[in-house]
């Protein structure tokens, strides 16, 4: 028997991201499910997906944990129902307007309510907002939703299409994914499990109106500097009676706990949708500055619309004041790429987004706020929003304007042409408006681009051999209808003064070194091109906007979908985890050049998270160094969606890999960078620090042992916001008389006094294989505290890439794989992942030396 929901939720509604005045029904109890077909109805939860509802009563395994994912394909060809009821009241029926609104159907869905068609769904991206007062009952309502397959769905496209699309990242044969405005990630990818799932993932709600509603609000900030703002308020206001009816519009806006301003005018609405325009001035207003230099200042705007004294409609927003360029030009050396926030160039220091989760109503506020902390906290000021996933929650877009972070927004195409038909333009057409209103209030949200790497495709992926010259151009006529027309064109009249990017990267191709010199690059040199990592000190980008290497994740993650019998690099559940189709051989082939490889897998896990920071962090640090050439280094990629072997520096469970600790040192505001060029050894100072100062350069040659052969030290001036040679020496000067794999040159950048250490480095003349590094004796005393735990790490010889494990998921370090120098003790921090106290840990401690020292026995 269907139950009957008795509660009104009287609250403030999210409708697009912004709040709403006023009365919702929240429509998340109650639900039930089935497989279209069958009597059986079970129980369901909203927001979710059919696969974690099989999933809770036991009818599918684990997808994530060994070979799993070969079992739970079948849901992906079957139809499903659910299906609710709620009652309402006379009261609640006699409002002007009563509105369901879903905020995101997957996919394909046909929406009855009361024995009512009102909705045929047919794209993931979009929410929809449905008048249905005309079908309601006072009483008991029933709503049904059938969710068609989104293979059945789509096949007839592909059966009679005459041409299977290069969407290599579908996972089957048939590769439908093209035809579906769905995740494309869920089709499988490159790292991703294939899981299509289907079911109402974004809430879903009643909404009561009376009188008018603000349909949308737009502050567009048409010019800002330090001396002022120039806002224009721009409201679509729907008048919901059949006469004209005046109404005073009024904005409010105010920072922090400064006195609220406004500014109101009186309209006379006629009947359906108006639009309004309120202008105005902010004198010195607080600038939103990005993480790392200076507050990512708030205002709090609320619109409202009054008729005869009452307010029946408001909306409200966060608004961060600030000027973002986009500076693609051409210049001397070719085209420029880089962002300007607030008239001052600034370097982007940051990484790829992918989804969260394979099951995407998992990705909770809490994990886009952990996610975002773990961003700031590694000295990063940029994410890119990447195209084969989805647009982000509005939770995403907030958290990053609390802390500072642009958001590079892709729209989601990703690596393969797509279809040019009238109704799928039509389904793209409505998809970016949505998403363009939804997300432009945010001030993170920097730039939009057209798609992930198509543009590099039609040039160089070979598809014009591969299809022919009539087919290749239905591909080219599709690309320029999507990508130089629909997409810029929605973007100028919505969004204007945003820069819109065609396609990332650019025009360079990794295999192409000379096309570099031109916009933003993806350099996948290092990973599909076998190059060393010493490719990247001198293959250096105008602005490099993807580059990558793999590594798997720490054992107690890989505990989570393999048991001991599995820990095998080529066994068959580490290959089901691994979807890069070199993945393993080249991890290995890769470590091989620095690092003795290895038997033992627990050692190559360990060793391959080491290779994968260090290398990564060696392009950081290149493009830091080349700026204002380089003015950007975006790493692939921040996150997985399981847990899986990939290119990833935090993993499914949020522990952070070696990639992102080295990402936080490569990132730091000012930083020491000592790198051979030729004969001479090059100290960079890289400061992103907007004022200069007197500071000093120590350099201690130290051997492993702790004993300093040699020390000097330069004055100078901190750089701003750039990067320079710092100073210089004669290379075998450096290491004259010395054991070269038995020592290294400790860095210490501070201020004039010695009282401030601005940066803190190393630099190890020789290779990790050729050392002869120590099994160093770590002591480790451990102090809880405050339900944290305090670790003391101390070592008499050089430990290098010491790594703390600790079978905790999501526990946090305040530092870990580091190096621990000889006599130095290092205090590091260990807190829970969930704010929940931490109870008797078990602690590990690896090293380099325990697997290089052996090699040298």
């Amino acid at each position: 028997m269907w139950k009957i929901i008795l509660a009104v939720l009287w609250t403030s509604l999210f409708s697009l991201g912004n709040t709403a005045l006023a009365d919702s029904l929240t429509l998340h109890s109650n639900w039930q499910f089935s497989k279209y077909g069958s009597d059986e109805w079970l129980p369901a939860t909203v927001p979710g997906t059919v696969h974690q509802d099989l999933m809770a009563l036991g009818k599918l395994p684990d997808p994530f944990y060994g070979m799993n994912e070969k079992e739970i394909q079948w849901v992906e060809d079957e139809d499903w129902l659910y299906r609710t009821s709620f009652m309402l009241s006379e009261e609640q029926l006699a409002h002007q307007e009563i509105f369901l609104v879903f905020d995101g159907l997957d996919t394909y869905a046909d929406v009855s309510l009361n024995g009512v068609c009102i909705l045929k769904a047919n794209n993931m991206f979009v929410g929809y907002r449905v008048p249905v007062k005309h079908v309601l009952r006072s009483g008991e309502n029933k709503l049904l939703i059938r969710f068609r397959s989104p293979i059945r769905e789509a096949m007839p496209q592909w059966e009679t299409n005459g041409f299977i699309y290069p969407a290599a990242n579908d996972h089957r044969a048939e590769r439908v994914s093209i035809f579906t405005r769905k995740a494309p990630y869920s089709y499988g990818w490159d790292w991703g499990i294939r899981m299509v799932t289907c079911g109402i993932w974004r809430p879903v709600c009643l909404e009561f109106a009376n009188q008018a509603e603000i349909e949308d609000y737009f502050v567009c900030q048409q010019s800002v500097t330090s001396d002022r703002a120039e806002v224009d308020n721009r409201l679509e206001i729907r008048n919901l009676g059949n006469e004209i009816r005046e109404a005073q519009v009024k904005v409010t806006y105010a920072y922090g706990q400064e006195e609220s301003r406004s500014v109101e005018q009186t309209v006379r609405l006629q009947p359906g949708l108006n639009t309004v325009s309120l202008p105005l001035t902010i004198e010195s207003p607080h600038l939103w500055m990005p993480n790392g230099w200076g507050e990512a200042a708030l205002y709090d705007f609320r619109a409202s619309v009054c008729m005869d004294g009452e307010t029946v409609a408001s909306q409200q927003h966060r608004i961060g004041l600030r000027s973002i360029r986009v500076v693609n030009e051409e210049d001397s050396l070719g085209m420029s790429f880089y962002f300007e926030v607030n008239g001052i160039p600034m370097f982007a220091k940051g990484t790829n987004l992918i989804p969260s989760d394979a099951l995407l109503p998992r990705v909770t506020r809490e994990r886009y706020v952990r996610l975002l902390e773990d961003v700031q906290a590694a000295n990063m000021n940029m994410i890119r929003v990447w195209g084969g996933g989805v647009y982000e929650d509005d939770a995403l877009y907030e958290e990053a304007d609390k802390r500072g972070i642009l958001v590079w927004q892709d729209f989601m195409f990703a690596c393969t042409p797509y279809p040019h038909d009238p109704a799928f333009l039509k389904q793209v057409s409505e998809e970016v408006v949505y998403n363009i209103k939804r997300l432009r209030n945010h001030a993170s949200l920097a730039m939009w681009c057209g798609n992930n790497e198509v543009g590099e495709g039609m040039k160089y992926w070979g598809w014009k051999r591969k299809y022919g010259p009539e087919i290749y151009q239905q591909l080219a006529d599709g690309y320029d209808i999507l990508f130089r027309k629909l997409l810029p064109e929605k973007v100028k009249e919505l969004d204007p003064g945003r820069f819109y990017l065609e396609s990332s990267p650019y025009e360079a191709n990794w295999g192409r070194p000379e096309s570099w010199k031109r916009g933003d690059s993806h350099n996948w040199g290092t990973w599909y091109g076998q190059k060393p990592f010493e490719s990247l000190d001198t293959e250096i980008p105008r602005f490099m906007s993807e580059f990558g290497f793999q590594s798997f994740p720490e054992m107690k993650t890989i505990h989570s979908f393999a048991t001991p019998e599995d820990y095998d690099m080529e066994s068959p559940v580490m290959n089901a985890h691994q979807k890069s189709s070199i993945g393993n051989f080249l991890i290995k082939k890769t470590m091989g050049l620095y690092y003795p490889v290895p038997e033992k897998f627990e050692d190559l896990v360990y060793l391959g998270l080491v290779l994968q920071g260090h290398g990564m962090r060696q392009g950081m640090e290149a493009h830091r160094r080349n700026r204002p050439y380089c003015m950007g280094s975006l790493i692939w990629q921040l996150n997985d969606s399981w847990p899986v072997v990939s290119w990833s520096a935090i993993d499914y469970f949020g522990n952070w890999k070696a990639l992102h600790y080295q990402s936080r040192r490569a990132f730091a505001p000012v930083l020491v960078d000592a790198i051979r060029e030729g004969d001479k050894l090059r100290y960079y100072v890289m400061s992103d620090v907007l004022k200069t100062k007197d500071v000093v350069l120590q350099m201690e040659l130290m051997n492993f042992k702790g004993k300093v052969l040699r020390r000097h030290q330069v004055e100078g001036k901190l750089p701003v916001n750039s990067s320079v040679v710092f100073y210089e020496e004669d290379w075998n000067q450096a290491f004259a008389a010395c054991d070269t794999t038995t020592s290294f040159i400790h860095m210490t950048l501070k201020d004039r006094h010695g009282r401030e250490i601005l940066s803190d480095e190393v630099y190890y003349p020789a290779l990790p294989k050729s050392q002869h590094l120590p099994q160093a004796k770590i002591s480790c005393k451990m102090k809880k505290k405050n339900g944290a735990y305090e670790l003391t790490l101390k070592s008499d010889q050089l430990a290098r890439d010491v790594f703390i494990e600790i079978p905790v998921q999501g526990v946090r370090f305040s530092d870990n794989f580091f190096d621990l120098l000889p006599g130095v003790s290092r205090k590091i921090l260990v807190t829970s992942g969930d704010g929940c106290a931490l109870e008797d840990l078990t602690v590990n401690i690896r090293q380099l030396g325990d697997i290089c020292s052996i090699e040298h026995e």
